[in-house]
């Protein structure tokens, strides 16, 4: 139990990378108190934590409903996630979530702090997109009883919880690791996300051809 909550934890860790929205935190809450700032990282990562929640708890009906079989999703979702790694692993980032300098973060300086730029863009789709999204109905297509289902949530809470610390600390993080560690670390969790996609691919084959894996 404990190893599957690492391995999901793991897989949510380098999928959501909170570090990946740090500059746009930054830029998004510029002139924003600091209890105002907390407020703001507090949302997206409740919006994160609902997000993971709601996928993990309804996902599996969403593919009955729309007439996609578990294994497809899983070979599907495998790809685009081994994709998202070879990208991040080139240093080029993640290519389903949007550039941060597409998002015109100017008309929020000096104005009244808000909330809405907690849950768009900075919680969806800049920490959890695409590729976390089909990775939580993944794992939660795969679980057998309610412990499994728990150690989802319970990932979910933690990565969650994580990403609320790492923008607090957007400043000196950023400060610290510079563009280049940044990168660096980018590429790292690329590495370890190829390892995951290839696992969720392989599952995905096995339930498709259970004869020939």
């Amino acid at each position: 139990m404990d190893t599957e909550i690492i391995k999901i934890i793991l897989a949510f860790m380098v999928l959501i990378n909170p570090f990946g929205a740090l500059t746009l935190f930054l830029d998004s809450t510029h002139g924003y108190s600091l209890n105002n700032r907390r407020k703001v990282a507090r949302v997206a990562c409740l919006t994160i934590f609902i997000t993971i929640s709601f996928f993990t708890l309804a996902g599996e009906t969403l593919l009955k409903a729309l007439g996609i079989s578990i294994g497809s999703f899983q070979l599907a979702g495998g790809i685009l996630v081994f994709l998202i790694a070879l990208n991040m692993m080139n240093g080029e980032g993640n290519p389903v979530k949007p550039d941060q300098e597409n998002f015109d973060v100017d008309h929020l300086h000096g104005a009244p702090p808000t909330m809405a730029a907690a849950v768009v863009p900075i919680a969806i789709p800049m920490m959890i997109g695409p590729g976390g999204i089909s990775t939580v109905i993944i794992y939660s297509s795969q679980v057998t009883g309610i412990l499994q289902v728990s150690a989802i949530l319970i990932a979910g809470l933690f990565i969650s919880l994580f990403c609320y610390l790492a923008l607090m600390a957007a400043g000196r993080i950023s400060r610290l690791l510079g563009d280049t560690g940044l990168n660096i670390m980018s590429r790292i969790m690329g590495m370890l996300l190829a390892a995951v996609s290839i696992e969720i691919i392989v599952n995905g084959l096995r339930t498709l051809f259970p004869d020939l894996v």
